[in-house]
């Protein structure tokens, strides 16, 4: 089950979450300025998070301060959680099913993981009442039965996100993990025409683009697992791991839109929307556990094959989508998408280490599109055209003549129009070629 972020959207990087997005500290708009352009006007910066107050600075300048300062701080640190999180739930699940031994019953870890995130939410909503058990008692009976039917809502999503789980064991169990990595992106293309055809929203051309380049990318990485990249335990099916990863991705970008749309206006904590969650899940997951593997669990017992590697497994499920869901409203697309990335590279990298993955020639080229596919569909709309109108302004009239009163000095360069972060947006590029270099290296 996806933790729900507090816009109520969900994450697209796996079972974490997403808030609404929002001008964030730190960023800044300016009006559209150049030669011949209209526009001219100072980024209005927002210094002071919650305060309300503005400082117009200078057309050009870059906002700073000690808020700023923190603020930059703030998204390194949702940058390393998001990369974390992301990669080591997978390589943690891949580590957990692969031990030699008595495995697991994958069903009990996803109601373990439920039941562990429903008293976590009950028990920070407790602390927000600051330990009276009656006002608590009284929000809950308004919450959840006076207004069943916002309840109610919240069955169909978590029953699709106690599926999802499933099915991430399943094919993170007949998959190496950097290859499931990978092919999991495709939620990000479900997502996106999930969202055309219920929200009516549209894409750019640049994002469409991007979608191809991602499938292409999982194309050739499946092509690749296909033909037999590196040596494959006799207990593990790729074409049942495939099956159950494009099964998760469609019922991730489903929930994910689907979701959105029934909560769009609510007004609902994020405690209290994963705790409702939380509740579905673990009832639907009970129902799933008895359904699959109730004899099993009868006879051998809920805990069997229970490891501390097992444990790790459900307490990272558990709280890490809850700590992805308070750190993610620091994160904005750019950098969302470029933790995607680095968690591929760093589900490589481990799975080279603890897995003995191959990384050959045509997964490179595949995880080297999917990377990149990542980084284009995150790009805020207006960037493309932005650089289009740059080259094309460039090769026709060359440097801008745009002649300036006298003693009046050449205006400093415009400020991007598109919404980005200052602070993290000028090394992204760079970076990003990074992990390509890191992938196409000899092993």
């Amino acid at each position: 089950m996806a933790a729900v972020g507090s816009g109520g959207s969900t994450a697209a990087a796996g079972p974490g979450a997403v808030s609404a997005e929002a001008l964030e500290p730190g960023t800044a708009s300016a009006g559209e300025t150049g030669c011949g352009r209209p526009g001219g006007g100072g980024a209005r910066v927002r210094i002071a998070e919650g305060s309300g107050r503005f400082l117009t600075e200078a057309r050009g300048s870059i906002p700073f301060g000690p808020t700023y300062v923190s603020h930059r701080r703030l998204k390194y640190i949702s940058l390393a959680v998001l990369v974390v999180q992301n990669a080591s739930l997978i390589l943690s699940i891949r580590y957990a099913r692969t031990l030699p031994g008595d495995r697991f019953f994958a069903t009990t870890a996803v109601v373990m993981a439920e039941v562990l995130k429903g008293l976590t939410c009950l028990l920070l909503l407790f602390a927000q009442k600051r330990g009276n058990v009656k006002h608590l008692a009284l929000f809950l009976h308004e919450a959840v039965l006076v207004q069943y039917v916002d309840t109610l809502k919240l069955a169909v999503p978590s029953l699709i996100y106690t599926l999802q789980n499933n099915l991430q064991y399943v094919a993170i169990s007949n998959l190496p993990a950097a290859t499931f990595q990978v092919t999991y992106q495709l939620k990000i293309l479900t997502t996106a025409l999930f969202s055309v055809l219920m929200l009516n929203r549209s894409l750019s051309r640049l994002q469409w683009a991007s979608l191809l380049l991602l499938f292409t990318g999982v194309a050739i990485v499946q092509a690749q697992q296909a033909g037999g990249g590196g040596p494959r335990p006799l207990d593990q099916n790729p074409g049942a791991g495939l099956a159950a990863v494009v099964a998760s991705c469609l019922s991730s970008g489903f929930a994910g839109v689907y979701f959105e749309k029934i909560l769009k206006g609510s007004s609902g904590s994020v405690w209290l929307r994963n705790l409702q969650l939380g509740l579905f899940g673990t009832a639907l997951g009970l129902v799933g556990l008895w359904w699959a593997e109730g004899t099993a669990v009868a006879r051998r017992g809920f805990f069997f094959g229970y490891t501390p590697a097992v444990w790790g497994v459900v307490l990272n499920q558990a709280f890490g989508g809850l700590l992805v869901a308070v750190v993610v409203k620091y994160a904005d697309n750019i950098l969302k998408g470029f933790a995607t990335s680095l968690s591929i590279v760093l589900s490589t990298v481990a799975s080279i280490r603890l897995f003995g993955f191959h990384v050959d020639p045509l997964f490179a080229l595949g995880a080297g599109l999917v990377i990149g596919a990542v980084y284009l569909y995150s790009l805020p709309r207006g960037t493309a055209k932005a650089i289009a109108s740059t080259s094309a302004s460039a090769s026709t009239s060359g440097p801008c003549t745009h002649q300036q009163p006298p003693g009046q000095p050449p205006p400093p360069p415009k400020l991007s129009s598109h919404r980005a972060d200052l602070s993290t947006e000028p090394f992204l590029p760079k970076l990003l070629m990074a992990p390509v270099r890191l992938l196409m290296a000899p092993v």
